[in-house]
């Protein structure tokens, strides 16, 4: 009986916090449609995290929009641009937090050996690009698996890479190879897993060779986000967010709890960009686009 009390009132102390929290207005990535529209949001973000957001996801306004709002919310990054845009970063003071354009595709990467000439051809020409206007990430990719095992796809990755990593460390560029899943959106591809990233660092022992964690693919293929970041975070140069299932918006669809990854993030003492990579789903994009940013800077 007595543990039945203990626990009714416990129960009765839990809800008595939740209904003061909600009363103050604090911000989580757990609103209910109601409270979003009543949601006062801060004038100005924190400091602890460089923000950024991926280009792609706002295919329906111009670079220019996306970086007068990107401005607005405080911002300091724009995601997955090549040199023609950056120009328009530049004249609004955003800096390319992750460089594209040197790639073949998502399928066709370092992993596979056919594809090394194009790609060493690609990134030899990019790499000092990117060096001469100030940047610093440059994204690359491992490609399918197309029935290789891991250390085939390590060795390739390595006799691939090497090359393109001493370049890239005479220009003081970063390759980040990004982590995507290979169980829903890109099957097959090699590096799915944080461990098989960590490996290939570890192999080309450089501080010119990164990893890009993007929670949502990790979340669906090994989970465990706050973990593996923390035990991993060393190889770890980017970050990217949304929401699972679906790449949705950072709501309370989705099952992750996105402030407590950020402070482990600025935790293991990240000083690099963290990307907001979801699909907007409100008619207001950029309203979607402040609300995500805001909860996740912590």
């Amino acid at each position: 009986m007595a543990s039945n009390q203990n626990r009714r009132s416990a129960i009765k102390n839990m809800l008595a916090g939740t209904a003061a929290i909600t009363a103050s207005g604090v911000l989580t990535s757990f609103t209910s449609t109601e409270q979003e529209k009543q949601m006062v949001l801060p004038d100005t973000l924190k400091g602890n995290i460089n923000h950024a957001v991926c280009r792609w996801c706002y295919g329906d306004i111009s670079v220019e929009q996306l970086c007068k709002a990107a401005k607005d919310i405080g911002i300091k990054g724009i995601d997955l641009v090549g040199p023609a845009d950056w120009p328009t970063l530049k004249k609004y003071g955003l800096y390319s937090s992750m460089c594209n354009g040197a790639e073949i595709n998502l399928t066709d990467g370092f992993g596979d050996k056919q594809f090394h000439a194009q790609l060493q051809k690609n990134y030899s020409e990019m790499i000092p690009k990117v060096a001469a206007a100030g940047y610093k990430n440059l994204i690359c990719f491992s490609g399918s698996r197309r029935g290789k095992d891991n250390e085939t796809g390590w060795n390739n990755c390595v006799e691939g890479l090497r090359p393109m990593v001493e370049l890239a460390e005479k220009h003081n560029v970063v390759l980040v190879m990004e982590l995507l899943n290979s169980k829903i959106d890109h099957k097959d591809y090699q590096c799915d897993r944080v461990s098989w990233g960590a490996e290939l660092c570890r192999r080309l022992g450089s501080e010119n060779f990164k990893l890009l964690y993007d929670i949502y693919h990790m979340q669906i293929d090994e989970g465990d986000v706050i973990r593996n970041i923390r035990d991993n975070h060393q190889y770890i140069a980017h970050y990217h967010t949304g929401g699972v299932p679906g790449r949705n918006e950072i709501d309370d669809t989705q099952e992750l709890y996105y402030p407590a990854i950020m402070k482990a993030i600025v935790g293991v003492g990240h000083k690099g960009y963290v990307a907001q990579e979801f699909i907007p789903k409100q008619p207001d994009h950029i309203a979607s686009l402040r609300k995500a940013v805001h909860i996740c800077d912590v």
